[in-house]
């Protein structure tokens, strides 16, 4: 995985959203490191959605995402939606 990415800020965030939308990436890629809590996971997505409101621009959001780490969004929560655990790990 590339270490080095580069989130697609939006010009209107905040300080708030631009933390909110990190810690939820860093989340994400954790699930694939060292697992992280469903609760957690869950939690910081709806502030990401709650960020990025519109679902075309976390599509595209997703996809940058994606093609830099390797990692989907969509397919990571999906995961932590069918898993019965307390903690997901990819």
């Amino acid at each position: 995985m590339n270490e080095n990415y580069t989130l697609p800020i939006d010009g209107n965030w905040t300080t708030e959203d631009i933390v909110t939308v990190s810690n939820f990436v860093d989340s994400v890629l954790n699930v694939y490191e060292t697992g992280v809590s469903k609760a957690t996971l869950m939690s910081r997505y709806k502030t990401f959605r709650d960020v990025i409101v519109s679902k075309s621009e976390q599509k595209q959001f997703d996809k940058n995402f994606e093609r830099q780490t390797g990692h989907s969004i969509y397919q990571t929560m999906k995961l932590a939606q069918q898993t019965t655990k307390d903690k997901v790990r990819g």
